[in-house]
C-alpha cells in the first residue's frame, strides 16, 4: 500500500507578476491624480483659478463678487486714461470715457472666473494648468458707444478735412497771379474708429494713429505756367505778312494789354495727364483778326484780256494782271502765334493759303477755247443825265475782260462788288421802297439789263434774273427811238438781295467784253468763246393788259420856294410782257424758257415849295406830272 501525499502549488509566471504590479500602480496614480484634481476643483469652488487676470489684475482666488469689487477699484482707466490723437504736429486728448468706454467689472470677472471651467473637461483642465504655470490675462469687457467715438472723430476731421486744391493762374490786367496746388486731406472715421476699439482693450494710455487719407491735386504747380505768361506779356505782339511785298499791309502790333485780354489759362488732358496751358484764346484772337484778315485776303484775280477780232488772239489789258489770291488761315495763325510766345518769341508770320489764278498773264486764246464773237447786245440811254451815265461806266468797266470758266454760274453781284461812293459811283435815280428816288449807282441796271440781253442771246440758262417794279423808259430804247416789244427784257440788280446769273453751259470759256459810248449813249456787251451751234429765237408778248398809270401827286417840300416845282417821280402804265426763248442747237431745240413780268402802274410826283398857289397849275404850265392821256 502506497501512501498519497497534497502536491505543493506551482509558483504564477514572472511577466504576470509585473504586469499585475504595474496595473496595480498605475490605477494608484490615477486614483492620486483624480483625487488631487478633485480636491482642485474643490478648493477653487465658487472662485477664480489662480494667476488668471484682467487688464494685469491679479484675481487670483477671489469669487466673482469680490474680483468685480477689485476691478471697481483698482482699474480707473476709463476715466483716468489718455487716449491720443496726432496729425503732424497737433495733439488731441481724450480720456476713454469720452470716447464712449463703459468698463463692465462684473462681466470682467464672469469672464475671469470662467477661465478652466467652460468646453470640454480635458479643455478646461489644460487652461488651468496653462494659467497656472504661465498666467493668463483675460481681456476687460467693456461697453463701447460707438456714437460718442464717432461725434469726437468727426470733430477733430471737421479741423483736418481740407479739399484737395488745383493749382490756380489769374490773369489780372497785365499782373500774373499764380497760386500752388493744395494737397486734399480726409479723415477715414470707420477706420479710425476700427484701431481705436482696439487700443482701448488694452487698458493702457496710448496713441491711436488717425487714418488721413491724402488726395493730391491734379495740378500742383504752375510755376513754368507762371513764367511763360509772364513772357507772353513781357512785350508787344507784332504779326506780318510772310514774304510782304512793296504795298502789302501790316504789320500789325498788339500791346501786352490787349494781349493780356485774350491771354486764358486752361486745364487740359495730355495723355491722361491734366496740365494747364497758357495762350491765346480763340474767339477772341479770331475777332482781333477779322480786321487783319479783311486787310490781307484777296481772291485770285485773271488776268484781263479782249479778243482781237483780226488776229483772233487775246491781247492784255494794261494795269490787269493775275494776281495771286490769298487766304489768312486764323486757326493755324493761332497755333502759330502760341507756339511762338511760348518759345518767347513776339513777332510772328501769319499763316496765308494762296490761290493761284486760273488765267495766268500768259493765258492764250486757244488754251481757252476762244475763237469766236459768239453774242453782241447794245442798249441805250439816251435823256440819262451825267451822274447816271457816271454808274453806268464804271459798272460796265468792272466786266470788261472778265472770263467765266466752263460750266460755271457768273454771278453779276459778285464782280460788281460794292456800290457805293467810295468805289467812284454817284447818286441818281434809283426805284426803292415804291418810289423813284435818288441813291447811290442809279444806272447800273442799265449794265444788268444789257447783261440779261447778252446772256440771252447766246441761249445760256438765265438761273436768277429780277424785272423792274415798272416800265423804265430807257429799257424800251433802240437805235433809231422806242420799241414795246423790248418790254420784259430788263434785269435788276440790287447786291446782295437781288442779282442777275447766268450759267456757261459750254466746255469751253467765255470772255466778256464791255464798250460804253458816251456819244451815242449806248453800252454793247460781247460774248467771246466757242460756238457750239446754239441758236436763239423767241416770241415777245409786248405789252398785255396795260393799265393806266395813276393821277399826279403833289406834295409839299418845306426845302423848295414858293411856286418852285420839283418832279421827282415819273409815271408810268401798267403791263404784263411774256418772252418765251427757244435755245437751238445745231438744227434741234435744246430747250425753251418762259420770262414773265409784271409792271405796276407808277404815278407821277411832284413837290413844290410852301406857299405855292395851284401847283397842279403850275406844274401843267411847266409840263410836267402831267395827267395820263
Amino acid at each position: 500500500m502506497t501512501a498519497y501525499s497534497k502536491p505543493y502549488p506551482r509558483p504564477y509566471p514572472l511577466a504576470v507578476q509585473i504586469l499585475t504590479s504595474v496595473i496595480l500602480g498605475v490605477g494608484a496614480s490615477l486614483l492620486l491624480i483624480l483625487t488631487l484634481i478633485l480636491g482642485y476643483q474643490l478648493l477653487y469652488a465658487g472662485r477664480i483659478f489662480p494667476s488668471v487676470t484682467v487688464a494685469g489684475v491679479d484675481l487670483s482666488g477671489l469669487s466673482p463678487s469680490d474680483a468685480a469689487l477689485k476691478l471697481n477699484q483698482t482699474l480707473s482707466f476709463p476715466i483716468s486714461g489718455r487716449i491720443v490723437f496726432r496729425d503732424g504736429a497737433s495733439v488731441w486728448i481724450a480720456s476713454p470715457v469720452e470716447l464712449g468706454m463703459v468698463f463692465d467689472a462684473s462681466a470682467s470677472a464672469q469672464a475671469a472666473y470662467h477661465l478652466g471651467r467652460d468646453g470640454n473637461p480635458f479643455s478646461a483642465l489644460t487652461d488651468q494648468l496653462r494659467s497656472r504655470k504661465q498666467g493668463a490675462d483675460v481681456a476687460p469687457v467693456i461697453i463701447f458707444d460707438q456714437r460718442l467715438a464717432y461725434a469726437y472723430v468727426n470733430a477733430l476731421a471737421a479741423e483736418i478735412n481740407r479739399p484737395a486744391v488745383e493749382a490756380s493762374l489769374k490773369i489780372e490786367g497785365t499782373n500774373v497771379v499764380a497760386q500752388a496746388g493744395q494737397v486734399g486731406r480726409h479723415v477715414d472715421v470707420d477706420a479710425t474708429l476700427v484701431f481705436l476699439s482696439a487700443q482701448l482693450q488694452t487698458f493702457r494710455d496710448v496713441e491711436v494713429p488717425l487714418v488721413v487719407i491724402e488726395t493730391p491735386p491734379l495740378i500742383a504747380d504752375v510755376s513754368a505756367q507762371e513764367a511763360a505768361a509772364r513772357q507772353i506779356l513781357s512785350a508787344p505782339l507784332q504779326l506780318s505778312l510772310p514774304n510782304a511785298a512793296a504795298g502789302d499791309p501790316g504789320p500789325w502790333i498788339f500791346e501786352p494789354s490787349v494781349v493780356a485780354g485774350m491771354l486764358t489759362v486752361k486745364r487740359v488732358d495730355n495723355s491722361g495727364q491734366s496740365e494747364v496751358r497758357v495762350g491765346l484764346e480763340s474767339g477772341a484772337f479770331a475777332k482781333l483778326m477779322t480786321p487783319v484778315a479783311g486787310q490781307v485776303d484777296r481772291k485770285a484775280k485773271n488776268a484781263g484780256f479782249y479778243f482781237d477780232d483780226n488776229t483772233r488772239q487775246l491781247v492784255p489789258i494794261e494795269g490787269r494782271n493775275a494776281e495771286v489770291g490769298r487766304t489768312t488761315d486764323v486757326p493755324a495763325t493761332i497755333a502759330a502765334v502760341n507756339e511762338a510766345l511760348l518759345r518767347g518769341e513776339h513777332s510772328v508770320a501769319l499763316v496765308v493759303k494762296e490761290e493761284l489764278p486760273a488765267i495766268t498773264d500768259n493765258a492764250t486764246a486757244e488754251s481757252l477755247g476762244i475763237r469766236e464773237l459768239v453774242s453782241s447786245q447794245t442798249s441805250y440811254f439816251r435823256g440819262s443825265n451825267a451822274e447816271r451815265m457816271t454808274n453806268i461806266q464804271i459798272a460796265a468797266e468792272r466786266f470788261h475782260g472778265v472770263f467765266v470758266p466752263p460750266g460755271a454760274t457768273f454771278s453779276m453781284g459778285e464782280v460788281l462788288g460794292d456800290v457805293s461812293l467810295d468805289n467812284g459811283f454817284t447818286e441818281a435815280w434809283i426805284i426803292y421802297g415804291g418810289r423813284t428816288i435818288k441813291g447811290v449807282g442809279g444806272g447800273v441796271c442799265q449794265v444788268s439789263t444789257t447783261l440779261f440781253r447778252t446772256a440771252f442771246m447766246a441761249g445760256f440758262p438765265i438761273v436768277e434774273r429780277y424785272s423792274h417794279a415798272y416800265r423804265v423808259s430807257y429799257y424800251e430804247q433802240t437805235v433809231s427811238g422806242r420799241d414795246p416789244m423790248l418790254a420784259g427784257m430788263d434785269a435788276t440788280v440790287y447786291f446782295p438781295l437781288v442779282d442777275f446769273k447766268f450759267v456757261n453751259d459750254t466746255p469751253y470759256w467765255l470772255l466778256m467784253e464791255t464798250y460804253f459810248n458816251a456819244s451815242s449813249q449806248s453800252l454793247t456787251w460781247k460774248f467771246y468763246s466757242t460756238s457750239d451751234g446754239r441758236s436763239v429765237t423767241f416770241d415777245a408778248s409786248g405789252p398785255r393788259n396795260v393799265t393806266a398809270a395813276p393821277q399826279p401827286l403833289f406834295e409839299l417840300n418845306p426845302e423848295l420856294k414858293k411856286n418852285e416845282i420839283k418832279q421827282v417821280d415819273w409815271a408810268a402804265d401798267g403791263a404784263d410782257a411774256t418772252i418765251v426763248r427757244t435755245v437751238w442747237k445745231n438744227g434741234a431745240v435744246y430747250f425753251t424758257d418762259t420770262f414773265t413780268t409784271h409792271y405796276e402802274p407808277w404815278q407821277a410826283v411832284c413837290q413844290y415849295g410852301p406857299e405855292t398857289v395851284d401847283a397842279e397849275k403850275l406844274a401843267k404850265k411847266q409840263g410836267v406830272c402831267l395827267p395820263p392821256p
